[in-house]
């Protein structure tokens, strides 16, 4: 008799097809179109990584088209600027988040207001009253519409040099101010309150009702979790995440997972959710170019356990040290990541440059290669109308 939450073996393959139904990544048109769209896949993943890089086109931007074929741009300005439906917060980096969440941030807004933020520690109270001031009485602005600063050193790198910029910067991790609109990676702040019309805040989540939902967030966006996977970059709330773990097996609510190649590693799901339909062949179902920035990448363990591919992000590494190129873009086919493609989009000529491409996985097996390349091109083809439209 096997003995009672004796884990469940799991395949490789089954654990990917696991994982890519939760991205939604197994069908063509999971979300719809339009503004609404854009809403609904934030809300099923959770959040959408922003990021800087403009070699091709931004991370959240293109995130969103691998699941919104025709996606554009316009519809995250109409979902974060007239509709309200997603804001920006810090998940595991900045981020594009839920409306509907936002209690769920409020506790880590208020640890800022209270103890300040490692990185804006050189903000000065009179810098902070200055923007507070400028808000209130001028409505939203930018960084660019306040030409008064007296330029201060950089801390680090990335630091602005403006203190206007650093203290609007600490109101957004306050929770005072929110960025209401993004016209490239130029932010526009405003008001929390006034942005979302709220006459009183939403009530803060309690620590447990976190706990759940950062739980609840990996299990509907990655399928099959593991305390690594659930708390990205969040270790101290690993200890909690465990203990609701352990209590839903208890209840028979997660069942433990034994992920084939996985080692110690401990892995749960839902039962529902491991009663899956294995019958499809590697190379099946959607094609997709993937950010880097992509939840199917961003975990490069993970990615590598379920995938048998170690994605390399090398926009930081000396050029003669690359192996997959700059600004590589894991290609999806099916099941299976089989090339890595470096493109660069020449906004002057508008065309999309190939850089280089690297055969990886089972498109390594010479065997395959021609339907996959015949694929991929056809596929490049749409992504360089997207990457140039707009």
């Amino acid at each position: 008799m096997p003995r009672a939450n004796e884990p469940r073996p799991l395949t490789k393959l089954e654990a990917r097809q696991i994982w890519l139904q939760a991205q939604r990544l197994d069908v063509s048109e999971p979300f719809g179109a339009g503004p609404e769209a854009v809403a609904a896949a934030v809300d099923h993943l959770g959040y959408v990584q922003i990021d800087t890089i403009h070699v091709i086109e931004r991370s959240h931007h293109h995130i969103l088209y691998s699941r919104i074929p025709g996606y554009v741009r316009a519809d995250l300005r109409q979902a974060q600027s007239v509709d309200k439906s997603v804001f920006e917060y810090w998940t595991h980096a900045l981020s594009y988040v839920p409306a509907r969440d936002f209690r769920f941030f409020i506790p880590s807004m208020r640890e800022h207001r209270r103890n300040g933020h490692k990185w804006f520690a050189s903000v000065k109270p009179e810098d902070t009253s200055k923007v507070m001031r400028l808000l209130r009485r001028d409505g939203a602005l930018t960084i660019r519409d306040i030409d008064d600063d007296v330029l201060t050193e950089k801390e680090h790198l990335w630091q602005s040099r403006k203190p206007s910029k650093r203290a609007l910067q600490l109101a957004f991790y306050t929770g005072d101010v929110t960025i209401s609109e993004r016209t490239g990676m130029l932010k526009t702040y405003e008001l929390m309150a006034r942005h979302f019309g709220w006459d009183k805040p939403p009530k803060p989540a309690s620590s447990a009702e976190i706990t759940a939902y950062l739980l609840d967030r990996a299990l509907r966006s990655q399928g099959i979790v593991s305390l690594d996977s659930i708390c990205h970059l969040d270790a101290p709330s690993k200890a909690a995440v465990r203990r609701l773990i352990e209590a839903r097996v208890r209840r028979k609510e997660l069942v433990p997972v034994a992920l084939e190649g996985a080692g110690k590693q401990e892995h749960w799901g839902r039962p529902e959710v491991l009663e899956i339909d294995t019958a499809a062949e590697a190379g099946e179902g959607p094609l997709h170019i993937l950010s880097p920035f992509d939840p199917l990448i961003i975990q490069r363990k993970r990615t590598e356990l379920f995938f048998d591919y170690g994605h390399r992000f090398e926009a930081y590494v000396p050029k003669e040290k690359r192996v997959f190129g700059y600004f590589a873009l894991p290609v999806l086919v099916g099941q299976d990541i089989v090339a890595a493609i470096d493109l660069k989009t020449d906004r002057q000529d508008k065309k999309l440059l190939m850089q280089k491409w690297s055969w990886v996985g089972k498109g390594a097996a010479r065997a395959a290669r021609k339907d996959y390349k015949r694929r991929i091109e056809e596929e490049l083809h749409r992504f360089e109308r997207f990457q140039l439209g707009e």
